[in-house]
């Protein structure tokens, strides 16, 4: 008995922040993709940063046929910092054919052919690799003979292919499908995008409808569109196999290094539980503040307190944040409610991407539940948590984040069942002896170490954070 193998088909990356990864490398070489979907999903978008990526990054050169907007728009649209749609154009690498004025479908027998010889010279002038026709729905416009339409497209695709290029047509939607039931008859893939509202936030998603050759992602994915781009969340897959780090780093108390039998594991995620006021902000800083010293970069998410309050709480037990604010530390703050759960970590992602971090720090993470839709809210939360951690954990990226529990009859359980995805957790516990409320933290799990399971009396003063009673 045989096993057969298939291959992929060979592919063109687009360059798009997850794209890449969920069509397991990108749009099929010299055949052609359609991306439809409403207005403002982002059609446009992906469809550029697929020429730019090209000309820019691969060395493919490309044309956009637009069907829609003048050159002059989509010049404006997107013009970088950078300009380099503009250095492209310049110096040949990209050509934009304007058809926007229209074309009219009725005169005479229909065809394509004045097109095709506008693409041809387009391509032969910029020795282009790569094709867009934006929004080609338009040539239905005031038509009533859509059936030859689409034979005259399905002709054009054979002869794009014949070329040699990858092309990429966009479309409208009509009513989940594209417009003029072009999917059955051009693409060999097909892309489907949508702009969804739950209560009042918006969020972009992304379907791989079909994909002939090929593997892909199956899932709806969250994307952002902003001034870096079209990101895709997750970038990362499911799949366990990074390697992990045998270096101990210091939470910054070395007695609580001491409690965990040396520290906890660099990539390792870490988790801190505790009622209000426990400490769990104050031991996350404390964490900031030694890996800033030791000249690690550090990212902290502040998800309920803006941070120059941060700084100012923190400098009372003897943490001054401030001293490496710009330089090894960012602190950023936004509440997840502002953009919606999935949005909210697609923006976490990018911006551990561009920063670059030894260490990210959540504050509280509690916040990212609350954010996500009422329904199978919990279940959805911990789903996109995970793509997080384990995007964090395959970059070497250690990873602390606090938990906000109910009441103390909580402290070892979490909305989002994140136990498992845990490799450290303490928990901060408040108790009332002799009419005073007394800290307490003990280790609940540390894998891979040796801790203590003892519990320590925890006491935050000018001179910074102490632990009492931790010894074994």
């Amino acid at each position: 008995m045989f096993l057969l193998v298939f291959e992929n088909i060979e592919k063109a990356p687009t360059g798009v922040r997850g794209l890449d990864m969920i069509t397991e490398g990108g749009f099929p070489r010299g055949r052609n993709t359609l991306i439809y979907g409403g207005p403002g999903t982002g059609k446009t978008f992906i469809a550029m940063e697929f020429l730019l990526n090209g000309a820019s990054v691969y060395g493919e050169p490309g044309v956009m046929v637009s069907f829609d907007e003048p050159a002059a728009n989509l010049i404006e649209n997107f013009r970088s910092s950078d300009r380099l749609l503009e250095r492209l154009l310049n110096d040949g690498s990209l050509f934009i054919e304007d058809v926007s004025c229209g074309m009219d479908p009725e005169i005479g027998s229909y065809s394509l052919e004045a097109l095709k010889l506008r693409i041809e010279d387009a391509i032969r002038r910029t020795g282009a690799r790569r094709v867009v026709l934006d929004k080609v729905d338009n040539l239905f416009d005031g038509t009533e003979r859509p059936g030859l339409i689409r034979s005259e497209l399905h002709e054009l695709i054979g002869w794009l292919n014949g070329m040699g290029v990858t092309s990429v047509f966009t479309s409208g939607d009509s009513g989940g499908s594209p417009s003029h039931g072009l999917e059955e008859y051009i693409s060999d893939c097909v892309i489907h995008l949508t702009h969804t509202f739950e209560g009042q936030v918006g969020t972009r998603h992304l379907r791989v409808v079909k994909y002939r050759g090929s593997g892909h992602g199956l899932n709806r994915y969250p994307f952002l569109i902003n001034r870096r781009g079209v990101s895709i969340f997750p970038i990362t897959s499911l799949a366990l196999d990074y390697s992990v780090s045998r270096e101990l780093v210091s939470t910054g108390i070395p007695d609580l290094d001491d409690m965990l039998g040396g520290g906890v594991y660099r990539g390792s995620s870490v988790l801190i539980s505790g009622t209000t006021g426990a400490g769990k902000t104050s031991l996350l800083s404390k964490f900031a503040f030694e890996s800033c010293r030791r000249g690690e970069r550090c990212l902290f998410f502040a998800n309920e307190e803006p941070a120059d309050q941060i700084v100012r709480n923190m400098k009372s037990i003897g943490i001054d944040l401030g001293e490496f604010l710009g330089e090894n530390l960012l602190i950023h703050s936004d509440r997840p409610t502002s953009l919606g759960l999935e949005a909210h970590l697609t923006s976490m992602q990018d911006l551990v991407m561009d920063f670059r971090p030894d260490a990210v720090l959540v504050d509280p993470v509690t916040a990212l539940a609350g954010a996500g839709s009422p329904e199978n809210r919990a279940e959805n939360s911990k789903n996109l948590f995970i793509r997080f951690t384990d995007f964090l954990k395959s970059r070497g990226i250690t990873s602390i984040f606090t938990y906000l529990i109910s009441s103390p009859f909580t402290a070892t359980t979490t909305e989002l069942k994140l136990s498992s995805l845990i490799d450290t957790w303490i928990v901060l516990e408040h108790v009332r002896t002799n009419g005073e409320y007394r800290r307490l933290l003990r280790i609940l799990k540390s894998r891979g170490m040796n801790h203590s399971s003892s519990i320590a009396e925890l006491r935050f003063t000018d001179r910074g954070i102490l632990l009492k009673g931790g010894s074994w």
